[in-house]
């Protein structure tokens, strides 16, 4: 790497500087690569550094089909990558169940779901500094609060999916093209990048080149609000996780706790969990109402809100985050021995597991036809062989089992005896004995 005194020496060294703190010898990297100018660069510094840290590197094309140009992009892509030696995956996608979103808002949440299931340690991307400054000025002219105003950070760590890593985001595209070109690197062209009816696009093309005349340095000193407002929206977390340690538990949200907050706070609060339990974030006007709501609510309140296929409800002092489910279903279904029992949609899968001396027992549920049935009102289960069957509904009750799940939970009968219902109940009569042969059944919804 020292050979040279080019931008190829400065390029390299840059990007090594990014990667080797937080790409341990040996990790797997994959780019999402375009063809465009800017992963292509990376492409050739990744085959590069990967011969000096022993990095895996592979690529992930994603085909949209929005552009009459796609196949010769993936073309494209595939030939460059054969010349490296390097794998490529091809991906096909389909916006137009998403086109309500926008068409630039569809592609990249179907982009970054495909690299979501690519099973490597970290996703490289190509964004730089000038990508970096035209997704600040978007965010605020939508805006955006201060995190969406921190736009892109080039490390993003993720749990069960892998990391973000931006390399080239402290990079100007100006020096990518000038490094490309003393490479003798070729790329592909999107016609549509000049189209002005988007935004970007607009920005790119109309505003920032004015920007520049009268503010040189615009590119950097936007990232460096980016930096400021991304360390702000970290305090804010640290806020927020200092809240949650009294006000979240068992994945739900204490409203107590909530009306005793400023609103700035319980609004940072509420984004936590809901961030926390994997939801999208709602509008300012939509996480108003929710707050507004919570903090009114009496106590016997059951407030639902509905927003991008999730739902916020309140039970008995408490906020439950969950998606959208379909309709409780009527069914039947009869067990037959099977490890896995498959229920409808909504109501969620019911394992089986052998055990001895645990769970129910195997012979006493063989006595009759053991079947899995969704509430429909009027259950009994008796608890106690020396007590009378209790209600299931008051059951449910004293469990402050929400509304909302009591319908989706599978019954188990044995004939027409109510057996186990989960997480609330197990029919005493039914229970195995010590070296007796028993099954687990457990509920994954």
């Amino acid at each position: 790497m020292a050979n040279s005194r080019k931008s190829k020496f400065n390029l390299q060294q840059r990007v090594a500087d990014a990667l080797t703190p937080v790409v341990p010898q040996g990790s797997s990297l994959l780019l999402g690569l375009s063809g465009g100018v800017d992963s292509v660069v990376l492409l050739h510094l990744l085959v590069q550094l990967s011969q000096h840290f022993s990095w895996r590197i592979s690529a992930l094309h994603v085909h949209h089909g929005i552009s009459p140009q796609a196949d010769e992009w993936a073309e494209f892509c595939t030939t460059l990558c054969a010349g490296y030696s390097i794998s490529l995956t091809v991906e096909r996608v389909d916006i137009s169940p998403l086109r309500d979103m926008g068409i630039e808002a569809a592609a990249r949440k179907l982009r970054h779901a495909a690299f979501e299931r690519q099973q490597v340690d970290i996703i490289a991307l190509a964004h730089h500094r000038d990508d970096q400054a035209e997704t600040l000025l978007l965010q605020l002219l939508r805006g955006a609060g201060v995190r969406g105003a921190s736009a892109m950070q080039i490390f993003k760590p993720r749990e069960n999916v892998p990391s973000l890593l931006r390399p080239l985001l402290d990079i100007e595209r100006g020096k990518l093209e000038t490094y490309a070109r003393e490479h003798g690197l070729r790329w592909v062209e999107d016609d549509s990048n000049e189209d002005v009816s988007y935004p970007r696009n607009f920005l790119r093309h109309r505003v920032l080149p004015v920007l520049a005349q009268r503010f040189p340095a615009y590119r950097t000193t936007l990232a460096r609000s980016a930096r400021h407002f991304a360390e702000a929206a970290e305090l804010l977390d640290e806020l927020a996780s200092q809240d949650a340690s009294t006000a979240i538990a068992d994945e739900r949200l204490s409203v107590a706790v909530l009306r005793q907050l400023s609103s700035a706070r319980g609004k940072n609060l509420l984004r936590y969990f809901l961030a926390a339990r994997g939801a999208p974030i709602p509008d300012t006007t939509r996480l108003d109402e929710m707050l507004r709501q919570l903090c009114v609510a009496g106590e016997g309140a059951q407030i639902c809100v509905t927003w991008q296929g999730w739902q916020l409800c309140c039970y008995r002092e408490h906020a439950y985050a969950l998606p959208v489910t379909l309709p409780a279903a009527d069914f039947s279904i009869i067990w037959q021995g099977e490890a896995d029992i498959g229920l409808p949609a909504s109501h969620g899968v019911l394992r089986v597991e052998r055990v001895t001396g645990l769970g129910f027992s195997l012979e006493k549920l063989q006595q009759a036809v053991v079947t899995i049935r969704p509430r429909h009102g009027s259950e009994h289960i008796k608890l106690d062989l020396q007590r009378p069957r209790q209600s299931l509904r008051n059951l449910l009750q004293q469990q402050a089992v929400p509304p909302w799940q009591r319908q989706l939970l599978p019954l188990l009968y044995c004939g027409d005896e109510l057996v186990f219902v989960p997480g609330v109940a197990n029919a005493a009569g039914y229970l195995a004995q010590e070296g007796e042969e028993g099954v687990l059944f457990s509920w994954n919804n």
